[in-house]
């Protein structure tokens, strides 16, 4: 008897010891590890964040899995992160990180902590193809406007035209078919973004990019507030994947076909963390 409860106690500790060697790479701690990861991605940004079927694809996709890499994680497992859900997902240990356009702001530093930037976009407008009225954000009023839920874009347009006639959707996806339909005027956020959409082939010729920015975007990693140990490692990767030649090569296959080329200050210099 006494040598089947020894035998029953070595068998629960060697299973305790898996079950955290498994639990160690998707929340909680500050390293790597070698066991899966979550991240968080856009599942409806043609050339940064897609999901078709089972495959994921896009630039911040690609930066996604190159970090996942350099920080030791076996295998990745991707999250839709909803742009008015990122934080949650991020304070709630849904996902390690984010990589999802999402644009470093002050208002958003109080909630979580970034790394990066490695990419820097300008806000703009789609429209239709036909479309001769809109040449920019003077030319929006009276017009329907279409951005998403809890995206800066919708913050930053309200700032330059106050009274703009915002329809706030919940996905791009849905503005983009709002746009089509006649149902809206235009739809803004990322000039990224928008190259997307406007080179999907079911929007060859019925969309185009206004092509006049109106903002600044600094793309960053979003991670848990104060981690600033895993931010570090975070952001050694990403100069890295800049350094390497990686960074150009994913912009050039997720957004050169869309004709896009990126702004000033491409590619940036991640800011130290803090």
């Amino acid at each position: 008897m006494k040598f089947g409860r020894i035998s029953v106690m070595a068998v629960a500790a060697t299973a305790a010891l898996g079950l955290a060697a498994c639990g160690g790479g998707t929340s909680g701690g500050s390293g790597g590890g070698s066991g899966a990861v979550k991240i968080g991605i856009k599942f409806d940004q043609p050339g940064l964040g897609l999901k078709a079927g089972a495959d994921y694809t896009g630039m911040d996709v690609d930066l996604a899995k190159y970090i996942a890499k350099e920080l030791g994680y076996s295998s990745t497992e991707f999250v839709e992160a909803v742009s008015a859900q990122r934080e949650t997902l991020i304070s709630t240990d849904q996902v390690k990180y984010i990589v999802g356009t999402y644009s470093i702001t002050d208002a958003r530093k109080e909630k979580v902590s970034f790394a990066g930037p490695y990419f820097i976009a300008g806000q703009d407008l789609l429209v239709r193809a036909d479309d001769t009225s809109i040449t920019g954000v003077d030319s929006l009023a009276g017009k329907k406007l279409c951005s998403v839920k809890g995206s800066t874009s919708a913050t930053n347009v309200q700032k330059k035209v106050p009274g703009v006639n915002l329809q706030e959707y919940n996905t791009y996806t849905l503005c983009v078919d709002a746009l089509k339909a006649g149902n809206v005027d235009a739809l803004t956020t990322d000039d990224t973004i928008l190259a997307g959409y406007a080179a999907q082939d079911a929007n060859k010729g019925k969309l185009k990019v206004v092509g006049k920015t109106f903002s600044t975007e600094n793309y960053g990693v979003g991670l848990k507030k104060g981690d600033v140990e895993f931010c570090k490692k975070v952001t050694d990767a990403i100069t890295k994947y800049i350094s390497s030649g990686e960074w150009q090569k994913a912009v050039d296959k997720n957004l050169g076909p869309a004709g896009y080329k990126p702004g000033a200050g491409n590619p940036p210099t991640p800011a130290a963390c803090a």
